[in-house]
C-alpha cells in the first residue's frame, strides 16, 4: 500500500478574545482551585454573535476550508472526498443540523462538485478520526485526495457552565476551558518518506463513555458538558494509548526509541496533565518523550480541531523545521485514544 501525507492546512480563529479571569468573574461561586494554573488556559477565542456577522459551526468550517485550499495545489473541484468532523453542528445561527450533512453543504458552497461527502462524530478525536479514514481511503487507492474539516462553535457550553455552576467542584468546570475554532487539512498520496503519514491507529474503550457527556442541560435551555475529571484523568485511562502504541511497534520489531520523534502534540485539554502524561509514557516506553508543542494558553481546548490548531499555529510561528517527525496523541471522551506518526516537509502557513 502507498501512504498519504498532509498536503495543506488551514485554520480560522475568531478575533474576539475572552480571558479565563473574565470568565471566572461571571461565576456565582468561584472554584476552590486555580483553574488557569491547572488548565493552562489564559484566554480563548469566541465566535462573533452579532446578528450581522454571526459565526456558527458551519461558517467557521467553511472559512477554514477556504483558507486550506488557498495554499493547496488542488482546487475545490479537484477534491475526491470531504469529511466533516464537528461535534457542534450549528448553522443559521443557533439551529443544530444533522441533515443535510455538513460535508455535503460545504462541498456545494466551495464548489467541490464531484467529492464524496460524509460527516463523522467521534468527540474530540473527530479530525484525527477523519484523517484515519481518509488515510485508509488514499492508501487503498479508492481516492487520490480529500479534505478533513471541522468548525467548532463550542463556547455555548461555557456559557451554560457560567450560568449554572453553584458549588466549589462541579462537573461543568471542564467547559470553562473551551474555545471556538475551525481547521481543515488536505491529504493526498505521499511520494517522499520525508513527507508522509507513517501510521495512524485509534481505539475506543466505550466502558468509560459515561465519564464525559455532552447534552441539553438538566437545569436550563443551554447545552452542557458534564465531566467526571477525577475518574476521567487517571493513569489507567492514559495507559490505554501507550500500551496500544507499544504493542503496535513490537509487532513490527520496533521500539518507541526507534521512532525518533522530534515533537509530540497532545490533545489540548490541560497543561498540568501533559507533563504527567509524558512521564507515564516515558516509564512505559523506557525512552524519553520528545518536546511537546502546545497552544492551550491562548486558544484553550478547541475539541476536534485541537491537534491541528497546534500544528497550524506552530508552523506559522516557524517552530517546526521542515522534515520534523511528529507524534499526535488523541484523548477524547468515548474514551478514544491512539497515535498518529507523520513527517512533514511541504506544509506551509
Amino acid at each position: 500500500m502507498s501512504h498519504s501525507r498532509f498536503e495543506s492546512i488551514g485554520a480560522y480563529m475568531p478575533s474576539s478574545i475572552v480571558t479565563t479571569q473574565e470568565l471566572l468573574s461571571r461565576l456565582k461561586e468561584p472554584p476552590s482551585f486555580d483553574l488557569e494554573k491547572i488548565t493552562g488556559v489564559k484566554e480563548r477565542r469566541v465566535r462573533d454573535t452579532r446578528p450581522e456577522n454571526y459565526e456558527d459551526s458551519f461558517t467557521l468550517a467553511v472559512r477554514a476550508a477556504e483558507d486550506c485550499l488557498s495554499r493547496s495545489q488542488y482546487e475545490a473541484a479537484d477534491l475526491d472526498v470531504i469529511i466533516s468532523t464537528s461535534i457542534t453542528r450549528s448553522k443559521d445561527a443557533t439551529r443544530m443540523y444533522m441533515e443535510p450533512s455538513f460535508a455535503g453543504s460545504i462541498s456545494r458552497l466551495i464548489g467541490a462538485k464531484k467529492a464524496i461527502t460524509f460527516d463523522i462524530s467521534n468527540a474530540c478525536a473527530g479530525m484525527l478520526t477523519g484523517t484515519y479514514i481518509l488515510d485508509r481511503m488514499i492508501r487503498s487507492g479508492a481516492v487520490r485526495n480529500g479534505l478533513v474539516v471541522s468548525g467548532e462553535a463550542i463556547t455555548p457550553i461555557a456559557d451554560t457552565a457560567v450560568n449554572e455552576i453553584s458549588q466549589k467542584y462541579d462537573p461543568q468546570f471542564a467547559s470553562l476551558s473551551v474555545g471556538d475554532s475551525a481547521c481543515a487539512i488536505v491529504l493526498d498520496e505521499a511520494v517522499d518518506e520525508n513527507d508522509m503519514i507513517h501510521y495512524v491507529e485509534l481505539m475506543t474503550a466505550a466502558e468509560h463513555s459515561h465519564l464525559c457527556l455532552g447534552m441539553p442541560s438538566d437545569k436550563t435551555q443551554g447545552i452542557a458538558l458534564y465531566t467526571d475529571n477525577r475518574k476521567m484523568h487517571n493513569e489507567d485511562r492514559f495507559l490505554l494509548g501507550t500500551n496500544s502504541q507499544r504493542s503496535f511497534l513490537e509487532e513490527r520489531g520496533r521500539t518507541f526509541a526507534d521512532e525518533n520523534f522530534d515533537y509530540v502534540i497532545h490533545h489540548q485539554f490541560g497543561a498540568a496533565a501533559i507533563p504527567w502524561m509524558n512521564a507515564i509514557a516515558e516509564r512505559e516506553f523506557g525512552s524519553p518523550m520528545p518536546p511537546d508543542l502546545r497552544v492551550i494558553e491562548k486558544y484553550g481546548n478547541t475539541s476536534t480541531t485541537s491537534h491541528f490548531v497546534v500544528l497550524h499555529d506552530q508552523l506559522s510561528e516557524q517552530n517546526i523545521p521542515s522534515g520534523s517527525k511528529l507524534l499526535m496523541i488523541p484523548a477524547a471522551s468515548g474514551i478514544v485514544t491512539g497515535f498518529l506518526s507523520t513527517t512533514i516537509s511541504s506544509l506551509k502557513v
